[in-house]
């Protein structure tokens, strides 16, 4: 029906157009056919951004009042850039890192003045190998594939190669490219950040001789990051049935342009909000992606301000309920067990009670939006 009811606005414009209709007849399609009009920024099609708005305008678009348009960037770091300058772009899906990062290099354009919508999901980071590469330390003077230089997986690569203190080669390419680069050997590894399944990973098989490699989580890391794991039924083609792979990663955020708030894009942009909240529930539904069920609208960041229209229907509806999942006993008991288990795999001292709940408490504080 929506697409029916899009189909005659979209036809009544043409007509009016193409027809010499009157020039007031023409105005008011024109009108209809951008009511409601938000344009997000994502990162490229390899990563799942683009899956997660196309979730939001099957949910949104009724062809009346809301229509929602992704326009696909070119990754975290210029998405925020072009958030900042390009006309036309209403909101942006960036990493928690890029921000934090423009924001210690007091970074021009007024990032200060950028709010957030909602912190959403999950962005893990992907590290991939030939069979040779037994660990991350192994790559240490090797060539390690960073992404384009407004890709946001160059901040955080970088970033976690520079905590675990490993140097390397850091390469260039967009992560097609890197692939085809890493099966001929020209470099050692390629990262990327993306919420699992990645595309760009889910078309691997065992035979292509790649796979994935675990990353420690060392103190250094978990203050910025948080644990992550791989599985067979994120990447079948990588990673054993009976097999995990320990990662981490980082907060999805999304993100308003600063809109004059008399004009029509920050009404619109409001609007989306609105709709988006009060409409959340479907993003649960079958046939969207799953990364939706970690999505807390309500956890905050203390280092931004909210964009108002969310902040306030967040206090209108005393906050946003999270996702039904296991209670905090059972996620200290997960947790103390991931810890246990890569303790083990990887020959190190086992933690103590205490370190266990000392670092499942700074899990929670970034769970939570209480941490970054």
């Amino acid at each position: 029906m929506t697409a029916r009811i899009w189909g005659f606005a979209g036809l009544a414009l043409v007509l009016a157009m193409g027809l010499g209709a009157a020039p007031g007849f023409a105005q008011s399609a024109v009108e209809r056919a951008n009511r409601g009009l938000v344009y997000i920024a994502t990162g490229s099609t390899l990563t799942t951004d683009a899956r997660m708005v196309e979730d939001l305008a099957d949910v949104l678009d009724d062809g009346a009042t809301h229509r929602i348009v992704s326009m696909v960037g070119k990754g975290s770091v210029q998405d925020l850039a072009d958030l900042r300058v390009l006309r036309g772009i209403d909101v942006a899906i960036v990493q928690a890192d890029v921000l934090d990062r423009a924001r210690a290099a007091h970074a021009p354009l007024g990032i200060d003045n950028v709010t957030y919508i909602a912190k959403l999901y999950n962005e893990e980071f992907h590290l991939l190998a030939p069979a040779s590469v037994k660990s991350v330390g192994d790559l240490a003077g090797k060539k390690v594939n960073f992404g384009l230089p407004g890709d946001g997986t160059t901040v955080t690569a970088a970033r976690i190669f520079g905590l675990l203190k490993i140097k390397v080669e850091a390469t260039a390419y967009d992560p097609a490219m890197a692939l085809e680069k890493l099966r001929s050997g020209e470099i050692s590894a390629l990262a990327e950040v993306s919420a699992k399944p990645a595309p760009l990973f889910a078309m691997l098989r065992e035979q292509d001789g790649l796979h994935l490699v675990a990353i420690p989580l060392k103190a250094e890391l978990a203050s910025t990051y948080i644990p992550a794991r791989f599985s067979a039924e994120d990447y079948p083609g990588l990673v054993g049935p009976s097999e995990t792979i320990d990662t981490v990663a980082v907060g999805a955020v999304m993100v308003a342009a600063t809109l004059a708030p008399d004009s029509e894009r920050y009404r619109n942009v409001s609007s989306f909000v609105d709709a988006f909240f009060t409409q959340f529930s479907k993003l649960l539904d079958p046939g969207h992606h799953p990364k939706w069920s970690e999505v807390n609208l309500a956890a905050e960041l203390p280092t931004m301000r909210r964009f108002p229209a969310a902040d306030q229907w967040i206090r209108r509806n005393g906050g946003a309920a999270q996702p039904v999942g296991m209670s905090e006993q059972q996620m200290r008991d997960i947790f103390a067990k991931f810890l246990d288990e890569r303790a083990k795999l990887g020959g190190g001292p086992a933690m103590t009670p205490q370190q266990k709940a000392e670092l499942f408490d700074q899990f929670k504080q970034w769970q939570e939006g209480k941490a970054r």
